[in-house]
């Protein structure tokens, strides 16, 4: 069907001196799975806020069905058809899997919920999703990330939906839901649903999506049907220039064993782990989520707790301990959950950058802010991060730059031996090329590195070495071209 489902037209958003939006176009047509791309920063959340009636544009209009659509925020839009799900989980934890699908829709009867409607309405929407095995009476703090946004995507299809964004929905997603939602995506379409799609996985956008539109510093810069666009097109349509390398190659040499593992187990994972990571060397680990691949780098760097074996740090056998002991051997962690344990949000790029060493700062007990506020700016240049200044809340940068931030604390904290979980998670292909050179570069000065991913490009991209967990256990470390991605992917699943 080529009529508007939704029309949004000339929509400005402004946030203080900066423009999020300047003047965007987006149309979209019932029945069709629509791809909205761009960098971190380009404006694509912003405009599905708008979308969503979570922010209200400065200008612009917008219709729905031929109808003019003013939400005045989020419930309003989700009556009149429009839910969005966000990159990051908006549900009470506290409360279970069918209060929080039934939020704000509860049904009564003299002034009793109808818990019975209610549970049944739950139970269809799981089923829907295939998986009717999550329980609606189960507290949703319980479930796992992949099983919470499961919950989130079960809160829509209650609605009678006409518009469903979708902020990438995979990023916590094992390979199989990933292609329940993609199923379920193609059902919604054949009933006459548009779906947005926000991702940057162009593989997923050319897989799933009928047309496409790209947002760059907050304007509408191209698009079409996604079968007329290379990759390679779409990605200078995003950065503005021809990505000459999606993964830039910096040659580097092993040398020496600077980490070894010996029988490493936890309390339930990883199991018995043994490998051994050379100074210059890329060692990725593959496998799907929950093999215990975060598990293993957390128990390495002292978050959680050792059950047996030996950890070997510089040929030196160091106990199972804290975090900060692990920080002065040399270690650092990048974790896999930037916004929630990996940076402080509300507070400075410059305090974010310096808290896991301070000491190079301190005179007599005192900070001397002014020599700490000169080492960042020098930090913020090498690692190009864009942002208003050191004193800038982190929380405000756009994810492709808190990622640099992230990491720039690793390197700042004078970490030889860095565990990358999932490092560009939620990242722009630009800032990606831009991560994977700085990989690149911190292995030819020298540095071990750690990289755990469940994006296979990014593993055959970037790494020298790879291993594959599977259930706790890590397999054989072999170089890289010595595998396939179907291997890779047949050895993770057991097969």
């Amino acid at each position: 069907m080529t009529t508007s489902r939704l029309n949004m037209t000339g929509i400005h958003r402004r946030f203080g001196s900066t423009v999020a939006l300047a003047g965007v176009n987006l149309d979209l047509r019932p029945g069709e799975v629509h791809a909205l791309v761009g960098e971190n920063g380009a404006g694509k959340s912003t405009l599905m806020k708008v979308l969503s009636g979570a922010v209200q544009p400065d200008a612009g209009a917008m219709t729905l069905d031929g109808q003019p659509y003013t939400p005045a925020g989020p419930h309003l839009a989700r009556q009149r058809g429009v839910a969005m799900i966000y990159q990051e989980l908006t549900l009470c934890p506290h409360l279970s899997v069918e209060a929080n699908v039934m939020l704000g829709l509860e049904q009564s009867r003299c002034g009793f919920l109808k818990r019975h409607e209610h549970e049944r309405r739950v139970r269809d929407a799981l089923a829907q999703l295939q998986h009717p095995e999550i329980e609606p009476t189960a507290p949703v703090a319980t479930l796992s990330v992949a099983g919470q946004q499961l919950v989130e995507i079960a809160r829509a299809l209650i609605l009678d939906v006409r518009v469903l964004v979708l902020d990438e929905p995979t990023s916590s997603l094992t390979r199989e839901d990933a292609q329940r939602l993609f199923d379920l995506m193609r059902r919604l379409k054949a009933r006459g649903v548009t779906v947005v799609y926000i991702s940057h996985f162009l593989e997923e956008v050319q897989a799933v999506a009928d047309r496409f539109t790209v947002l760059r510093d907050g304007q509408s810069v191209g698009g079409g049907d996604v079968r007329d666009f290379s990759s390679e097109r779409i990605i200078e349509l995003m950065v503005g220039r021809s990505l000459t390398e999606q993964f830039p190659k910096v040659p580097h040499e092993q040398g020496e064993v600077v980490l070894e593992l010996k029988d490493l187990a936890g309390l339930e994972l990883p199991k018995d782990v043994s490998l051994q990571l050379h100074r210059g060397e890329i060692l990725g680990i593959a496998g799907i989520v929950g093999a215990g691949r975060t598990e293993l780098l957390r128990a390495v760097f002292g978050l959680e707790a050792v059950r047996s074996g030996a950890l070997i740090v510089k040929a030196v056998g160091q106990p199972h301990t804290t975090p900060r002991p692990r920080i002065d051997d040399g270690l650092g962690l990048l974790s896999e959950d930037r916004k929630g344990e990996g940076l402080a949000l509300t507070q400075s790029i410059e305090d974010n950058l310096t808290y896991s060493r301070l000491r190079p700062y301190s005179l007599l007990g005192w900070l001397r802010l002014g020599q700490r506020r000169a080492a960042v700016r020098d930090w913020l240049t090498k690692l190009n991060v864009r942002c208003a200044g050191p004193e800038q809340a982190v929380g405000e940068l756009s994810g492709g730059n808190q990622q640099k931030v992230a990491l720039g604390r690793l390197l700042h904290q004078q970490a030889d031996i860095l565990l990358l979980d999932e490092p560009t998670r939620g990242v722009d292909v630009g800032s990606k090329a831009e991560i994977y050179r700085l990989i690149g570069e911190l292995a030819a000065q020298g540095k071990a590195i750690l990289v755990v991913s469940s994006y296979l490009p990014e593993l055959f991209g970037v790494c020298d070495t790879l291993a594959v967990m599977t259930r706790g256990r890590l397999g054989e470390v072999r170089p890289v071209a010595a595998w396939t991605p179907e291997q890779v992917m047949a050895e993770a699943t057991g097969g």
